[in-house]
């Protein structure tokens, strides 16, 4: 039997069982010093390396149709900033004493926060959906963030915040500056990008895996796991699963009441309903200092991991759905010409 036909028979999905050997991996040997430095340049490599790729890919006219798709992103604005909010006041004011306060601020700030961008559209790609609208709509829900998410945290939580130049700057180094390098060389590799779908693939579900144990390893190296029973632990994560469903599944029933399409609508599932974890750990070391700092980015932490998880099986499963509904369209096609 061949490794590819064992794989397939595995009961769990080799991806996601890839993701949970991160985790066991950061929890046993957690990157920090050198190796530390190692694993961020590792990953940051990946992520310039999966835009530079997917720049090469695109047309500049589907990138600029994408940014252009301006109801797609309101949808994906409104659901990061008005319905993660909404549903995480709603489950502190139902069920305060489910979490202790430090965990219930923690949850707020990850409320507040903008989507990811990296596993956004590595995901959408997996899943084929609209990648360059994702694109779009994930850069911009991180730069909005920078002073949205200050904002929403000091309305709903009295607490002042800042800009952070820094994060906007370190996203046009990392993801537009590669983006744009491989618009511009897409005249020389653009067809071999697209010949070889497989190394995008490959570079997709790569970068996921070092943002992934490079997270943990932050987490398991300032002992967060120590501070809490695993009742807190539980029932922390037993929050964070419900608000990721409500959002999986307001976001996808609501796009399809909009009318978007299927690819439309993987993009909305997709960066409408991730938290930046690169983008909260700073966040919250300015706007909560002085404070248990460790615990209130734990909730986020904890949903980071949730998210990446869910969102791996999610985007597989898209993927097969489309892969099964164009095959009879293909028999469709092949049958009169068999007459």
């Amino acid at each position: 039997m061949s490794p590819k036909v064992l794989l397939s028979r595995l009961p769990v999905d080799p991806y996601i069982a890839a993701i949970v050997g991160m985790v066991v991996l950061a929890t046993v040997l957690p990157a920090h010093g050198s190796g530390e430095t190692v694993a961020r340049y590792a990953t940051n490599a990946a992520i310039a390396l999966l835009f530079f790729l997917h720049g090469a890919r695109l047309s500049p006219q589907a990138a600029l149709a994408g940014a252009w798709h301006w109801r797609l992103h309101v949808v994906v604005l409104v659901s990061t900033f008005v319905l993660f909010p909404a549903l995480g006041l709603g489950a502190r004011a139902l069920f305060p004493g489910l979490l202790t306060p430090a965990l219930w601020t923690g949850v707020i700030l990850l409320c507040a926060l903008p989507s990811t961008v990296q596993s956004s559209i590595a995901f959408t790609s997996i899943a084929r959906g609209n990648v360059p609208a994702a694109l779009c709509a994930a850069t911009a829900s991180n730069l909005l963030g920078m002073g949205l998410t200050p904002l929403l945290v000091g309305l709903l939580l009295s607490t002042q915040g800042g800009f952070s130049l820094r994060g906007a700057g370190d996203i046009v180094l990392q993801l537009l500056l590669p983006f744009a390098a491989g618009q511009l060389a897409r005249p020389w590799i653009g067809g071999w990008a697209l010949r070889h779908k497989t190394v995008l693939s490959l570079v997709d579900r790569g970068s996921i895996l070092l943002v992934v144990y490079a997270a943990f390893s932050e987490g398991v190296t300032h002992g967060i796991w120590r501070q809490l029973s695993l009742a807190d632990l539980a029932r922390l994560a037993a929050v964070d699963a419900a608000l990721l469903a409500a959002v999986l599944a307001i976001t996808t029933f609501g796009s399809r009441l909009l009318g978007f399409s299927r690819e439309d609508e993987i993009t909305i599932v997709f960066c409408g309903s991730k938290k930046s974890l690169a983008s909260g750990l700073p966040m919250a070391t300015v706007l909560f200092g002085g404070q248990s700092v460790g615990l209130i980015v734990l909730p986020l932490m904890l949903f980071h991991q949730i998210q990446l998880m869910v969102c791996a099986g999610l985007a597989k499963r898209y993927a097969n759905n489309g892969r099964n509904a164009a095959a009879p369209e293909a028999g469709g096609e092949v049958a009169p010409a068999a007459r």
